[in-house]
């Protein structure tokens, strides 16, 4: 998908709830439902977390609901939407609070193997033997470890289902957040990051601190079975009105985020204010 494309994908569904609070809740008893749905028919599940306000109350509250443990989390692989590129424990690291609010408890407590984290290379770290010095090392890093784990059983399409796109697992939820501007993952508004090939991008001059950040790109999303964009507050309400009204992806970034099967928008009262 380039930065002109119109997006594909199935067509955006609302949700909307009170406030932050109960979104969190909702969305986390949402994703445990459908992991234990997936589950049924078929294993490994792949999920894609998402950092920021909510989607850390999201994974927080997953790690507190007691459909937690109805989980098989031996069969589950985590992966990230996008990173702030910065070195390994960095508070700031999606990767850090994520396993703070929940992976460190799966790993430790419910079966979750380590193997099965696939965090974004940091800052520093070594890969194969060679240091991760720069954004796209990383962002090249990830799309290997991608691949590694694309093809397989569980990435058969569904009846009228033929995606295509970069070598990587069929997500079976992608779960974002959106900013303000619109964004989603790290493809601002605007941004050379948007029209990006491959699985992953090294971004570079963020809009949003700190300035080098991983992402995947549109062509990754899209691959998703299921993407659900997590939003709350006044100040989402445009976007995300813009975005359910298929505004461009150039503007809008969050209007190009679609799942092959389900595009889900779960938004607060607030977010959903100006929304049609």
């Amino acid at each position: 998908m380039t930065a002109a494309a119109a997006p594909g994908g199935a067509a955006p569904l609302a949700v909307v709830h009170p406030g932050p609070e109960v979104l969190a809740q909702a969305a986390a008893a949402r994703l445990l439902l459908r992991v234990l749905d997936v589950q049924s028919v078929r294993a490994p599940v792949h999920l894609v977390l998402t950092g920021g306000t909510v989607g850390i109350r999201t994974l927080a509250a997953v790690a507190d609901s007691p459909l937690r443990d109805a989980v098989d989390w031996t069969q589950v692989h985590l992966w990230w939407g996008d990173e702030r590129f910065l070195a390994d424990g960095d508070p700031d690291r999606n990767e850090t609070q994520a396993r703070d609010a929940l992976v460190g408890s799966l790993v430790a407590r419910s079966g979750l193997p380590e193997a099965h984290v696939h965090a974004m290379p940091a800052l520093g770290a070594v890969v194969d033997g060679r240091s991760v010095d720069t954004p796209e090392e990383s962002a090249a890093a990830y799309a290997a470890e991608l691949a590694r784990h694309a093809g397989g059983p569980d990435d058969a399409g569904e009846p009228g289902d033929a995606p295509d796109g970069p070598p990587v697992p069929r997500f079976d939820v992608l779960l974002l957040g959106m900013g303000p501007d619109g964004h989603v993952a790290s493809l601002f508004p605007g941004h050379v990051a948007l029209g990006a090939t491959g699985a992953t991008v090294g971004v570079h001059g963020s809009p949003k601190p700190p300035p080098e950040r991983v992402s995947l790109t549109f062509g990754a999303i899209g691959r998703a079975r299921e993407v659900w964009v997590v939003a709350a507050g006044a100040e989402k309400s445009g976007p995300a009105a813009a975005a359910l009204a298929g505004a461009p992806v150039t503007e809008v970034p969050a209007a190009g985020a679609r799942g092959t099967a389900r595009t889900l928008w779960l938004l607060d009262a607030a977010a959903a204010s100006t929304a049609g």
